[in-house]
């Protein structure tokens, strides 16, 4: 098989380096492709899309290496094109837009914006790949006030299946950026570049981390699901349950204003139980960005992971709480694995469901649930309980959030994207007809004269 043709960082399996390129955040990747090429700009992308379709090689584009399921960001005998060393940020700080390369992890952004004082959306980890988190919607405690990541994209930058780049805006193919807007990665191309527009930062912001013993989460669990949907729309908070043997129910958000008047918005949800760890403080918005963006293992922890993800249209019901009760005392302890919830509304129902390709506008929370272990030969009893606990949960949840993947999820393009599923089958026909661009989790083209 040729290798001419491929520019940028080459390393196929066998050469020095091979290793390391294949680790991913699971440590236990048990993928083998035949070559990773690390793009320094956009044309090395192209060589990489070029090559493998002469050589018939299937393709994973890769961003952040946090694909929470291995097999969607690498292929047995592919090549992966790993954006990672494409990292240009370049601020107007007239027009208020950043355009970002697609190889930045969320935390390098986050923090070059805020030291030129901008916000600049985030999830819940600073390593997460920009690329990543932003074609799938990009979810965060500022969600709120900005709208997901997804919702500031003004402009994209993508290789297609056959080489060629495309720039999509409202004015120049407007249904990709509208399919970019939420319709999750690994499906139309391969990304290179985002353009954003981005607020200006306030001078401080107040953040907050409150921790409760574990047996108190059911009145915690319930108090939130019913204030934080309906409290200020500048208070975006996380709240964590972990397993019940060594776990605890801990809250983390920030509020856009000043401390006293966070306090006011705070006191129901302080008001339950017996908070026995409580951090509210008034940092300038730089520093409030590193409390809440605290470093995560990047490609050093231990634990492989099953999760999986829906929204809450109402509060839980008490039925609800005995299937996350036994999830919590079957899960390991000591690993990473509980429940999490974050606050939906506000700007992020401003948009409405089929505007973009992110349909998930209405409900009043996200709710997802993950179990970890250590030893392989526990992998098949955790990934059973996460699943289970998802059939348990349906009456309850809506929709699964794509970069929250559930390979367990049958047909799962409606449970994703909702009634966008169909438009997004046709911008896939248009953009890639053969579905060059395929993973386990991707959408299939619509069938050309089907509707």
């Amino acid at each position: 098989m040729s290798k001419t043709g491929l520019t940028g960082r080459v390393i196929f399996k066998g050469d020095p380096g091979y290793n390391a390129a294949r680790k991913n955040w699971d440590p236990h990747t048990d993928r083998f492709p035949k070559v990773f090429v690390f793009a320094l700009r956009t044309k090395d992308v192209a060589n990489a899309i070029r090559w493998a379709r002469r050589n018939n090689v299937p393709i994973r584009p890769r961003s952040g290496r946090h694909a929470l399921e291995t097999n969607l960001s690498q292929v047995n005998g592919g090549i992966v094109i790993d954006v990672s060393e494409m990292k240009k940020i370049q601020l107007n700080r007239k027009l208020g837009t950043v355009v970002v390369e697609s190889g930045n992890r969320v935390g390098r952004v986050v923090d070059t914006l805020a030291r030129k004082g901008f916000i600049a959306p985030f999830g819940d980890s600073p390593s997460v790949g920009i690329g990543g988190i932003t074609l799938g919607g990009g979810i965060g405690p500022l969600q709120r006030t900005t709208g997901l990541i997804s919702d500031n994209l003004l402009e994209i930058e993508m290789v297609d299946a056959k080489g060629k780049v495309i720039r999509a805006n409202k004015k120049c193919h407007s249904d990709l950026l509208w399919a970019s807007r939420g319709g999750g990665g690994g499906n139309f191309g391969v990304y290179t570049k985002y353009k954003f527009k981005v607020l200006r930062a306030p001078a401080k912001a107040t953040v907050f981390h409150v921790t409760w013993p574990w047996n108190q989460f059911e009145a915690v669990v319930k108090k939130w699901q019913l204030w934080a949907p309906s409290t200020s729309t500048k208070l975006g908070s996380e709240l964590s349950v972990g397993p019940k043997k060594g776990g605890n129910v801990s809250m983390l958000g920030l509020f856009l204003g000043s401390k006293k008047e966070a306090l006011r918005f705070l006191e129901p949800i302080l008001s339950v139980g017996t908070p026995i760890e409580k951090t509210i403080k008034n940092l300038p918005y730089l520093e409030a960005t590193k409390f809440l963006l605290a470093p995560d293992p990047i490609l050093t922890q231990k634990f492989s992971n099953q999760f999986s993800s829906g929204f809450g249209r109402r509060p839980f019901p008490d039925k609800a709480y005995k299937t996350i009760r036994k999830f919590l005392e079957k899960a390991e302890g000591g690993t990473p694995a509980g429940f999490f919830f974050l606050n939906w509304g506000g700007a992020i129902r401003r948009i409405a469901p089929k505007a973009t390709a992110f349909y998930w506008r209405d409900p009043q929370f996200y709710v997802e649930w993950n179990t970890s272990w250590v030893k392989p030969s526990h992998a098949a009893r955790n990934i059973a309980l996460t699943r289970n606990t998802r059939k348990k949960l349906q009456p309850y949840i809506v929709g699964s959030y794509i970069n929250v993947p559930d390979q367990g999820i049958k047909c799962s393009g409606p449970v994703y994207y909702g009634k966008n599923y169909a438009r997004l089958r046709r911008v896939k026909a248009k953009y890639d007809p053969t579905n060059v661009f395929n993973n386990p989790q991707s959408i299939p083209p619509a069938r050309i004269g089907k509707r």
